[in-house]
């Protein structure tokens, strides 16, 4: 896939709060090493490096494109790394494994994410934030303009349909191997403002797939049919407030 760093940076704000609450419940952990996982353009990292300053922190990425714009920062004990997260593994303990918005593009989390686990410390902690609005109308309606139109057989089989699991299940996973273990859910209310901006917002996530599939015409058809469907699922408010639940799984494991 093809990451557009600017176009996903549209939404920063409403994107990195859900970060920032996860990072709240790390309070008294002093981490010597932290490893950023899917680290984007590098603007978490860096606030993980300033809420520990006495960390060495590496922030992972496939990301080519991404990264490029995170090495911008040029923080100090602050390294960038071109990898994937699916197959990365520590050279040695990490006591800080934190993830926002990544592993839901990864398979198989009934093992990743155990795995993680194994590469902490003693006392060390996984913090993972994940979106589950994967039955919400944009992506139901991604799913189904993607199978109709000329475009139906590029598109066939690029969206997994259950790529986060239940609350239940990442306890279930992660417990035998855990001395502490915290999962919740939190729904987030986004006031997005412009003429269509649930359609800007996936255009910097969800389909970023799409946009490395299609092109020309045939792209810009399926982003009209798409589009025209979610101004209808979410329509602007009388202030002109587009209103889009979006909901983000939240776990906190520590070995």
């Amino acid at each position: 896939m093809t990451w557009q760093p600017e176009t996903y940076l549209r939404f920063s704000t409403e994107r990195f709060q859900p970060a920032l609450d996860l990072m709240a419940r790390l309070g008294g952990l002093a981490p010597q090493r932290v490893v950023d996982l899917g680290c984007g353009t590098g603007e978490l990292t860096c606030e993980l490096a300033r809420r520990f300053p006495g960390a060495q922190v590496l922030g992972i990425d496939s990301s080519a494109a991404m990264l490029e714009r995170a090495r911008q920062h040029q923080r100090p004990h602050v390294t960038w790394l071109l990898a994937d997260v699916a197959t990365w593994q520590a050279q040695e303990p990490v006591d800080l494994l934190f993830s926002n918005a990544c592993l839901q593009w990864l398979p198989d989390h009934e093992r990743l994410l155990p795995r993680l686990c194994a590469m902490l410390a003693p006392g060390g902690v996984l913090a993972v934030q994940v979106p589950r609005n994967f039955d919400s109308p944009s992506h139901v309606l991604a799913r189904e303009v993607g199978s109709q139109g000329p475009w139906a057989q590029r598109l066939s089989g690029i969206w997994r349909r259950e790529p986060v699991a239940s609350p239940e299940a990442y306890w279930r996973w992660l417990k035998p191997g855990c001395a502490s273990l915290d999962v919740w859910e939190t729904t987030y209310l986004h006031a997005l403002q412009g003429d269509d901006p649930v359609l800007d917002w996936v255009s910097g996530t969800l389909l970023t797939p799409v946009h490395t599939v299609l092109q020309g015409q045939m792209l810009q058809d399926f982003r009209a049919e798409y589009g025209a469907r979610l101004r209808t699922a979410y329509p602007r408010q009388a202030d002109g407030t587009t209103l889009f639940p979006f909901r983000r799984l939240f776990v906190v494991a520590r070995r």
